[in-house]
């Protein structure tokens, strides 16, 4: 085998010089990745390295695209409830650390098979640290467990993660085929995630016990919120303690009043009937969560005679003033309703425990209202003089339930239509984007604003840099070079292919990490003249399976600060379980994709 030392160009030695930056500027600077390989791309076409269709052939690439859909499909799921009924049925209870870990890691693994991995973990985080409130475990024991799991799904089928996508894409450019089907990788990646939860759960001690961010900078606001059971909901003829109502995270049941009949100090045994109002007293991300759930409404009626339908509504926090109007007046006597287009969900008053229906709580200055409204009304009132302050309450939106069995159908439509090859991922995906559309599962405001263009950009630009190694034959002589090192062994240069992957994703992105190595990977196969899948495989479980650093993947990052980590506890429990996963990923890739013959 020829591995001589390709005289390089100079367009072969910008390229290489564009790509150094980029990793350097990534690595010392806080400027964002879109911004850094997009700059890199336009050095290479007004140098005449890409032609502009060259340039421009990334932000066309099916994978990008089917990424696109797939944050609106998920939107969609979230949006209607889907994903929070999803997660308040899975985690119970457990009576132990590593039940909760299992209890934790299988279900979300699960999910991100099929659903993109970030926004699994955005809805979990705090639902994860209330439930860690709630079970006496500290979140630090249970955030850094939550991102990995998110990983190792992720890795399980096609559409796991935006990175197996991308290389799909990749592949169905280079080799003019229909690509990975949607379980392929799921042969290697169901024992990888396997390994991944065992290792965690044998080795607890691995993981830190942090104070957690949310503990130090704590909102000391405590609202009284009013929710009445829904009549032939499911919580309906539950008790207190079955109906998960006795030990809140952040928020305790004051009073139960039934028939006009006040009942303070409700025990856990008393079941709840159609039209119990219950009265709660807790933080807002502890009322925001009482608010999500679907069997309890607000107890205000006048919340439904407002003027726009409930999935339209935000939750604003809004601080009286001295010189409001209604001070001096009860809620129901000032109609707020009237003269706001707003009711009042909520009220907090300095830490006091304010007694009575939300409607007869009578204003003073300072109180802060938890306000159900249309998104107009902040900035209708931020500049007024009736409230100090006015700020929207983050993801606060009411779920519309309802149409979740919609979503949930059109999702495993979108699933089936791709795996039987009714349909290619991109369009499978297309179509499920519209359809969520369609039939209301999410707006379109919503779908453009949950589209995740730094993303789609840098994997965009990423891919005109992959296209100039390869076009400058930069990419063939860096293979040459690693099979140089690893002798023409395939076994190793999988294994070389497999840790520079995994070194460059946890210095920059994943899906950047993986397209630059894809042609360096695919030059290593075809020189050796073995088949390529072993190497796609693993550029694929390599990019994705980043744990050693919270910057290698996105779901890593998201956990940082709510677990109230340092850079160290990630080296401490990720490095030995990236080695591991490493081991298995280049163990049984050419088992189950033997390296001869070449399928390409």
């Amino acid at each position: 085998m020829d591995t001589a030392i390709t005289v390089l160009g100079w367009d072969a030695w910008l390229t290489l010089g564009i790509i150094l930056a980029v990793f350097m500027i990534l690595m010392t600077t806080r400027i964002s990745s879109d911004y850094v390989f997009l700059g890199g791309l336009v050095i290479l076409l007004i140098t005449g390295v890409l032609d502009a269709g060259e340039a421009l052939a990334g932000f066309s690439s099916q994978g990008l695209i089917a990424v696109g859909a797939l944050y609106i499909v998920v939107t969609g799921l979230r949006e209607t409830g889907g994903l929070l009924w999803i997660s308040q049925r899975v985690l119970g209870l457990p009576q132990s650390y590593r039940s909760a870990q299992l209890r934790l890691m299988v279900p979300v693994s699960l999910l991100s098979a099929f659903l993109n991995n970030t926004p699994v973990v955005a809805l979990f985080i705090p639902l994860v640290i209330d439930w860690c409130r709630r079970i006496r475990v500290q979140p630090s024991r249970l955030l850094i467990p939550l991102s990995y799991a998110s990983i190792f799904g992720g890795a399980c089928t096609l559409i796991g993660t935006s990175t197996n996508l991308v290389v799909n894409g990749m592949v169905q450019s280079r080799y003019q085929t229909a690509g990975l089907h949607m379980f392929e990788i799921t042969r290697i990646g169901v024992p990888m995630a396997a390994v991944g939860i065992l290792f965690i759960i044998l080795f607890p001690k691995l993981l830190p016990a942090r104070k957690p961010f949310e503990e130090i900078v704590a909102d000391p606001k405590e609202y009284t919120l009013e929710l009445k059971v829904t009549p032939g909901g499911s919580m309906e003829n539950k008790s207190i303690e079955s109906a998960g109502l006795r030990r809140l995270p952040g928020a305790f049941l004051a009073e139960l009043i039934r028939d006009g009949r006040v009942m303070a100090a409700v025990p856990p045994d008393v079941v709840l009937q159609a039209n119990d109002r219950l009265v709660f007293v807790g933080n807002v991300e502890s009322v925001k969560t009482l608010y999500e759930y679907q069997d309890l409404h607000p107890a205000a009626d006048q919340i439904f005679k407002l003027d726009c339908p409930r999935y339209q509504r935000i939750l604003v926090e809004a601080v009286v003033s001295n010189t409001c109007p209604l001070l001096g007046r009860s809620i129901r006597e000032g109609r707020f309703r009237d003269r706001y287009n707003a009711v009042v969900v909520a009220v907090a008053r300095n830490g006091e425990r304010i007694e009575g229906r939300i409607g007869d709580i009578v204003l003073r200055p300072g109180d802060t209202l938890l306000v159900e409204a249309h998104a107009g009304f902040i900035s209708r009132q931020k500049d007024t003089r009736d409230f100090y302050l006015v700020n929207e309450v983050e993801d606060s939106s009411p779920h519309r339930f309802e149409r979740a069995p919609v979503a949930f159908a059109i999702l495993t439509g979108m699933i089936i239509a791709a795996s039987v090859g009714w349909l290619s991922m991109l369009k499978a995906s297309l179509m499920a984007a519209g359809l969520m559309l369609l039939f209301g599962a999410c707006s379109p405001a919503r779908a453009r604003r949950s589209i995740e263009w730094e993303v789609l950009l840098t994997i965009a630009a990423a891919l005109g840099l992959g296209t100039a190694l390869e076009k400058t034959g930069a990419a063939s002589v860096l293979a040459g070079h690693m099979l140089g090192m690893s002798g023409g062994n395939p076994w190793f240069a999988l294994a070389m292919v497999y840790t520079v992957t995994s070194i460059f994703t946890g210095i920059i992105t994943n899906n950047a990490a993986a397209v630059l190595i894809f042609p360096v990977a695919m030059n290593t196969a075809e020189q050796l003249g073995v088949n390529v899948m072993p190497f796609i495989i693993c550029v694929m479980l390599a990019a994705s399976a980043s744990f050693a650093t919270p910057i290698g993947y996105q779901t890593n990052l998201m956990v940082y600060g709510p677990g109230g980590y340092r850079f160290s506890d990630y080296m401490r429990i990720g490095l030995p379980l990236s080695i591991v996963i490493g081991l298995v990923a280049v163990g049984l890739a050419p088992f189950l994709w033997p390296f001869a013959p070449p399928v390409y």
